[in-house]
């Protein structure tokens, strides 16, 4: 491996972490890093002091050409979609899964981005989960640094609006995980209700569209559909937290990412896609 080879795969994983987050498709975020890769390959490079911080640049600005590409050819400008989840064992954090996890980035939160314009989106992962400073980003934005954080405050302001607080106990996560599926396999409602938040929000995609049922008696309803899966569920961390996964007959039917405050689920997210679980790297 040649030397510009071997400075760029020192800096892969940060980069991977980067898009991920700003694309929240894990395929999307692998072209996105071999772009900037591409990019390096035909660029003179030795006298840049930051190597880490250019490359950052780079892949920000081609993750936020994507998300507009993305926008514009959405009808609908709403999510419409899950990100993509980050499936581990329930034993500990696959080593090549680390940079992706760090800062406890949950699936919920990856649903509250999408509903950011794509520059909002830009600002507020690089500024707040990678300290960039406002300076840098204003020039990827082609803004002033007060506007880039009018906009990191904006986003910001959004994403504690709608992103509930996560329990940060995994033990007793997973302990209301499994209360949830003893009621589904159970088919008890009452059991249902006792273990949703009131205001619980299920959000279900399957590639067709996506669901969204809001409520803890609507929510437990569907859950009792689902009970049939619940023999086949297997606990995993879902982006660094309590979730599932379902097998039938060897293959993955669905992932499902829960969050967990006050001892109750109030958000249930689950990918059920099968063309996109395929191409997800998942617990065998």
């Amino acid at each position: 491996m040649d030397e510009p080879a071997q400075q760029f795969e020192t800096h892969r994983s940060h980069l991977r972490a980067v898009a991920y987050r700003m694309l929240g498709s894990s395929a999307e975020a692998d072209d996105a890093v071999q772009e900037a890769w591409l990019r390096m390959s035909r660029s003179d490079t030795d006298d840049v002091a930051n190597l880490r911080g250019w490359l950052t640049t780079v892949v920000a600005r081609i993750a936020l050409d994507m998300l507009r590409s993305r926008a514009a050819r959405r009808e609908d400008p709403l999510e419409t979609r899950l990100p993509d989840p980050v499936v581990t064992a329930v034993d500990g954090v696959d080593p090549e899964h680390t940079a992706l996890l760090a800062d406890s980035v949950g699936l919920a939160l990856l649903v509250v981005l999408e509903t950011l314009s794509p520059t909002e989106r830009l600002v507020f992962v690089l500024h707040d989960m990678f300290a960039v400073p406002f300076d840098e980003i204003a020039r990827i934005v082609d803004r002033t640094p007060a506007a880039a954080k009018q906009l990191a405050s904006r986003a910001r302001r959004r994403v504690r609006g709608r992103n509930p607080a996560a329990e940060p106990d995994l033990a007793r996560q997973r302990e209301v995980v499994a209360a949830f599926l003893a009621a589904s396999r159970g088919g008890s409602l009452d059991a249902l209700l006792a273990v949703l938040a009131p205001d619980v929000v299920l959000r279900v995609d399957t590639g067709a569209g996506l669901l969204v049922l809001h409520g803890a008696a609507t929510v437990a309803g569907q859950a009792l559909t689902f009970g049939r899966f619940a023999p086949a569920a297997r606990h995993a961390l879902v982006n660094g937290a309590a979730g599932v996964v379902n097998v039938v007959d060897g293959r993955a039917v669905s992932v499902m990412a829960m969050t967990v405050h006050d001892g109750r689920v109030v958000e249930i997210d689950i990918l059920a896609d099968p063309a996109r679980l395929s191409r997800l790297t998942l617990l065998q």
